[in-house]
């Protein structure tokens, strides 16, 4: 019977820090809380394997190896690829897992396609004002260097725009938690160009410092 606490402890070791390799908004701490929040959301769902869904959670961004385009499908491959899960895990098990990683990226065209996908695509969204803009202005600085302060702003508001407004790709998928909620506060801010510009200012010159 496997272990939980084994299987925690070898993400930890072997899988969290290769994220140590990809721009900030998806370092480590981003896996980490993907993880700690699709944890959190199991307790809703008593049927979910809580190793498939660690795991899945864990392995969900690491196809960003090979670029952000297909990192959800590359993710689902690397998932596939590795071994090392066949101690632990059963080949529909592995199946689901490299689901759930590819199924979690906002701008997917389909729902997830299981209650795995589900709640690791949930997790994934970080709806909290502040985290959404940092992430995305600190990959528009890293992949974009050479847009000057305003066109940093332009980008992402357009992205924000495109991701998190009203009729934007952004979909929830779980009930459970504060992300509906906290969606309809960002997208007030969105709504408000004063507060969305001081919301950026104050971000750009806190990443510069």
């Amino acid at each position: 019977m496997r272990n939980l606490d084994e299987i925690k402890t070898f993400l930890e070791q072997e899988i969290v820090p290769r994220y140590d390799n990809f721009d900030a908004g998806h370092g480590r701490d981003h896996a980490e809380h993907v993880m700690a929040q699709a944890m959190n959301l199991a307790q809703f769902y008593p049927e979910v394997d809580l190793c498939i869904l660690l795991t899945a959670a864990a392995y969900h961004d690491l196809g960003l190896i090979n670029g952000r385009e297909r990192h959800h499908i590359d993710s689902a491959a690397i998932v596939h690829a590795d071994k090392r899960l066949c101690q632990w895990f059963s080949d529909e098990e592995i199946n689901t897992i490299a689901d759930a990683a590819e199924d979690h990226r906002a701008s997917s065209d389909h729902e997830p396609r299981t209650i795995y996908g589900r709640i690791v695509a949930e997790a994934d969204r970080i709806i909290d004002s502040n985290t959404i803009v940092r992430r995305a202005l600190q990959y528009g600085m890293s992949h974009y260097p050479g847009l000057d302060r305003e066109e940093q702003y332009l980008r992402l508001k357009e992205h924000m725009q495109e991701k998190y407004a009203e009729g934007g790709y952004l979909r929830l998928w779980i009930p459970h938690g504060d992300n509906a909620r906290r969606l309809a506060e960002f997208r007030s801010i969105l709504a408000d160009e004063a507060a969305f510009r001081q919301l950026f200012e104050k971000t750009y010159n806190t990443i510069n410092q």
